[in-house]
């Protein structure tokens, strides 16, 4: 366990991130939302620091001003990118003292990235390819609620640029959603992940809502210069177990694959809310981006309902994965308030995961 917030402080545990540092510590930070959090106005999100692998964390920064954020290292500095707030700005910090301490984005020379509102995002891949940094991005700004109103979008920058300055920084054109997609069936995307393809195409590979078992990913094209999105319904949904969650995909060179933690539904636990059902968490893997497979079942509980392993993010580490998790779980004090509402950050280690196997049941 890394943190805990009882449901009774309506404080819920949201965005789990993970870095690891060159002196060998892994940072990983959370933030808060809940009834009684401030994610509308200026956002908490927590940091950690372990220096013994992952056994023991003590928190050693809380930033104001920063929700659904991803942490990267990038030049020997750690950053933090993400929202002001539950649909704010985009802004970024940088640490040069391990997450110790953190730069203020006051204005658009010091992390103020985008400042017109309405963003949303999540824990997701930087990468850095074809010297530029790459990372998934969506906006609010279109019809309807929750779903319909997300417009992908990639944005990146030079990879020796100042990330703190606005001007650093370039976007793609917006998607939005067109309700026809599936048959009628797609609810909208999010939580995209910038990905490299084997042919070395930038890719945005985003999170579907819908209430398919088979449940999908989208996959979206991105020109080399980062300022084209483009979409093909007819070839850009795939499978993807566990794709109504958000998921996190990176490639393994050792096994020329890439890998994904995903809450995927088995038969026995399916009850027409795939999006909702979180209590199963598998290692999943594909040879390119299209097909995928259940590698091994890591983690189960057979309640749904307040019990979910969910929005990990992970690395690679030599022959292991580490992860961090949003868990929700029962703790002596009524457990969580429901399985989207978490009380634990947890730290995890998949150990030699390219050997493991154990089938999608």
């Amino acid at each position: 366990m890394i943190d805990h917030c009882p449901a009774a402080s309506g404080l819920y545990v949201g965005s789990p991130s993970l870095a690891l540092l060159a002196d060998g510590a892994y940072v990983a930070s959370h933030d808060l939302f809940g009834p009684r959090s401030n994610e509308n106005v200026r956002a908490t999100t927590r940091v950690f620091r372990s220096a013994d692998k992952g056994k023991t964390w003590a928190r050693i920064a809380e930033i104001q001003g920063q929700f659904w954020s991803s942490l990267f290292v990038h030049n020997g500095a750690l950053y933090v990118l993400g929202t002001w707030s539950q649909y704010g700005h985009v802004v970024v910090r940088r640490s040069t003292d391990g997450g110790k301490t953190w730069t203020e984005p006051k204005d658009a020379g010091s992390g103020l990235i985008l400042a017109d509102g309405r963003y949303h995002c999540a824990p997701v891949p930087v990468v850095v390819h074809n010297g530029r940094l790459w990372r998934g991005m969506e906006d609010a700004f279109g019809p309807g609620g929750w779903g319909k109103h997300f417009r992908a979008f990639m944005m990146s920058a030079p990879a020796d640029a100042d990330l703190l300055k606005a001007e650093s920084w370039t976007c793609s054109n917006r998607i939005a959603r067109d309700p026809k997609w599936l048959g009628g069936k797609f609810g909208g995307w999010l939580e995209g992940n910038a990905v490299v393809t084997r042919d070395g195409r930038l890719v945005d590979i985003l999170r579907v809502e819908s209430p398919l078992d088979d449940e999908k990913a989208a996959i979206v094209e991105i020109s080399p210069d980062g300022k084209a999105a483009t979409f093909d319904p007819q070839r850009g949904f795939v499978s993807f177990p566990g794709g109504a969650k958000k998921f996190t995909i990176r490639f393994d060179a050792p096994s020329g694959l890439y890998w994904s933690l995903a809450n995927h539904v088995p038969p026995k636990h399916r009850r027409g809310r795939p999006n909702q059902t979180r209590n199963t968490l598998a290692l999943i893997s594909s040879p390119d981006l299209k097909a995928w497979t259940v590698r091994s079942i890591l983690i189960e509980h057979p309640d749904p309902v307040k019990h979910g392993f969910q929005y990990l993010d992970w690395q690679f580490e030599g022959d292991d994965i580490v992860a961090v998790s949003r868990t929700a779980y029962h703790d002596g004090l009524g457990g969580a308030h429901n399985h989207h509402d978490a009380n634990f950050m947890t730290f995890h280690r998949i150990a030699n995961f390219r050997t493991l196997k154990g089938g999608a049941e």
